[in-house]
């Protein structure tokens, strides 16, 4: 038999944790625990009307207690709140009107095998901002998604085939005191310790 998955649920008002409890205790997928139970790390449950305060500051206090899985049910949600809720570090959200078992059953799931959780409409929203950020904010300064320019990626690369300063600023056309600002400002702004850890930074995040 498939081991059940340890699942709290912690509600900002009374009815609603127990109207999720409710729906979830005939779940075989799930056992449901308490927050005080001793050696278990559940994915928990958060049923909140919307992202403020009071279920930010209850996602962070989950957060300090090591909680990693932590999976938002909210009446609604903005742009802005959402990309606030996934700085705070939930693994999804789940709109109260979809909040069916099933579909409560499979955000638990999901978030136990450390997978994300968002509906298609909050999914196709976040990459609209993650798009615009893009578009407005990275751009116009010259970096990536990654926080790192294309001039600093190409500089790692050549680095990992073995090339030197000198000749890295042969082939691109730069001065050495260029790339040397380029690597510097990569070392620095990552907190890595020297030109090895980035490249083999920049190899692991898939940037070379």
């Amino acid at each position: 038999m498939t081991e059940r998955i340890a699942v709290q649920v912690s509600g900002l008002d009374r009815i609603s944790e127990l109207g999720v409890k409710a729906e979830l205790r005939a779940r075989p997928e799930l056992r449901l625990v308490e927050p005080a139970e001793p050696g278990i790390s559940p994915v928990v449950l958060v049923v909140a009307d919307a992202v403020g305060a009071p279920s930010l500051r209850l996602v962070r206090e989950l957060r300090a207690q090591r909680s990693r899985r932590i999976v938002l049910v909210l009446t609604g949600i903005d742009d802005a709140a959402l990309l606030n809720a996934i700085e705070v570090g939930v693994s999804g959200v789940v709109l109260r009107r979809d909040a069916t078992p099933e579909r409560l059953v499979g955000a638990v799931t999901q978030a136990a095998a450390n997978n994300g959780v968002l509906s298609p409409q909050l999914l196709g929203r976040l990459l609209e901002q993650v798009s615009r950020l893009q578009r407005q904010v990275l751009e116009p300064r010259g970096l990536q998604l990654s926080g790192m320019s294309g001039r600093e990626i190409e500089v790692l690369r050549l680095i990992s085939e073995g090339l030197e300063i000198k000749e890295i600023a042969e082939r691109l056309a730069y001065s050495e005191r260029t790339i040397k600002n380029a690597l510097h400002g990569v070392i620095g702004r990552f907190q890595l310790r020297n030109r090895t850890h980035a490249v083999a930074f920049a190899m692991r995040e898939g940037l070379i």
